[in-house]
């Protein structure tokens, strides 16, 4: 393991925020996430920080000490994890102008609300694939309970080439050795994973740089994900043995092939294209009209993501994300992603999608031990919700607890 980030070390009397926990029995219908398994009339005990027991209801247990939360018509599922996340973007201004010119403490003001929109929406776990050092500064607020927010998983500044794909909002670097030192300085800062921005229009790094970053992170134990939109650049980055690809984008057999030898996953995110090209949202974040038009293009033209359905029908792990943070896309819009990979036939129905935020995305990030399904034992990160999202994903914009490791952060 490498050393520890500074902020580590340092000593921590007494959390600022300091959410108790308690002693919860949740009664209603459950999706525990483990496959497709519904248990109606069910019950989960959270006792600590832990699921103390769940299954169908017993009328005659008594939990004297426990407070219980009847959840007539709604339902109990997993939190959420939200695995392409920018927290220090607001999802409304542009993307540019932030990155330039929002103060540090700015940045910090917006994280903060941006983790109590997630929490709002049933997010739990949040992967932070930066912007610029403020998710370093973020997860220390969260670890040592300076202010309330979802487990984070940070990536510290994201890695690009000079004046490559979004420099304005990344760690610049030339060759091998600045590379190095590039990977090295976020893991000095307490990175969980590095990324790297590897195309926009074209391929970007070379092959060196790409060895040099892979060869670093990996000796540090830490992932590194491949911002990656299209074919050559999704089948480099397998080729040189990253970890996830951000986005994705058309593929060829070969590439798909690739990417299921090695196993390597893919974090889809559509929010912006879908968002964008509803004028009755877009206009209010002034999106420019010819914008909403490609945008529903886009959106409509179904053949256009083909290949990742392709992908995802071969046994290439698809993981839930959003972008959250681009324009029009605010930390607690999670429906129209979900809804979008329905659409598409992506995942397997309205459960598929719950799953790609859950059991798949605990996978994703080597959590699955701890997180995303309901059973015994596990961490009590759960939600709860007026409604069924089996039957309207929009069952997600009511949700009414929130429970991380049984603190309930509502």
């Amino acid at each position: 393991m490498p050393e520890a980030a500074a902020w580590k070390f340092q000593k921590v009397l007494k959390p600022i925020i300091d959410i108790s926990l308690g002693h919860y029995i949740l009664k209603g219908r459950i999706l525990t996430c483990v496959h497709d398994e519904v248990i109606e009339n069910g019950f989960v005990e959270i006792n600590g920080k832990t699921i103390a027991d769940m299954g169908k209801w017993d009328p005659s247990a008594e939990y004297a000490d426990a407070e219980i939360i009847e959840v007539e018509k709604g339902t109990i599922m997993p939190a959420l994890f939200n695995n392409h996340a920018h927290l220090a973007w607001d999802g409304i201004h542009d993307l540019a102008d932030q990155s330039l010119n929002d103060t540090p403490e700015i940045s910090a003001y917006k994280s903060c609300a941006n983790m109590l929109l997630s929490l709002r929406a049933g997010i739990t776990t949040v992967r932070d694939l930066g912007v610029n050092k403020a998710n370093i500064a973020t997860k220390q607020a969260v670890e040592q309970g300076i202010f309330p927010g979802p487990r984070l998983l940070i990536t510290g500044e994201a890695i690009v080439q000079t004046g490559g794909h979004t420099y304005w909002a990344c760690r610049e670097a030339t060759g091998a050795d600045e590379m190095r030192r590039a990977v090295r300085d976020q893991v000095r800062n307490g990175a969980d994973l590095i990324k790297i921005m590897a195309c926009h229009d074209r391929l970007e790094f070379t092959d060196s740089e790409l060895e040099a970053i892979i060869d670093e992170a990996h000796r540090n134990g830490l992932p590194v994900t491949a911002h990656a939109t299209f074919n050559a650049a999704v089948k480099r980055m397998a080729q040189f043995g990253v970890d996830v690809i951000e986005h994705g984008g058309d593929m060829d057999d070969e590439t798909i092939g690739l990417l299921l030898e090695k196993k390597i996953p893919i974090v889809t995110t559509f929010s912006a294209v879908v968002i964008q090209s509803r004028p009755e949202i877009a206009r209010k974040y002034n999106i420019p009209e010819w914008k909403i038009e490609e945008r529903q293009r886009q959106a409509a033209d179904k053949a256009k993501y083909n290949d990742l359905v392709k992908a995802s029908k071969a046994g290439v792990m698809i993981a839930f994300g959003t972008d959250a943070g681009s324009p029009c896309v605010q930390h607690n819009m999670i429906v129209p992603e979900m809804e979008f990979m329905v659409h598409l036939g992506l995942v397997d129905g309205n459960y598929g999608a719950l799953q790609s935020a859950t059991s798949i995305s605990a996978k994703l990030n080597k959590l699955d031990q701890k997180l995303g399904t309901l059973e015994k034992g596990k961490l009590a990160d759960v939600i709860v919700m007026e409604g069924n999202p089996l039957e309207d994903l929009s069952a997600l914009t009511k949700v009414k607890y929130t429970f991380k490791e049984g603190c309930s952060m509502l």
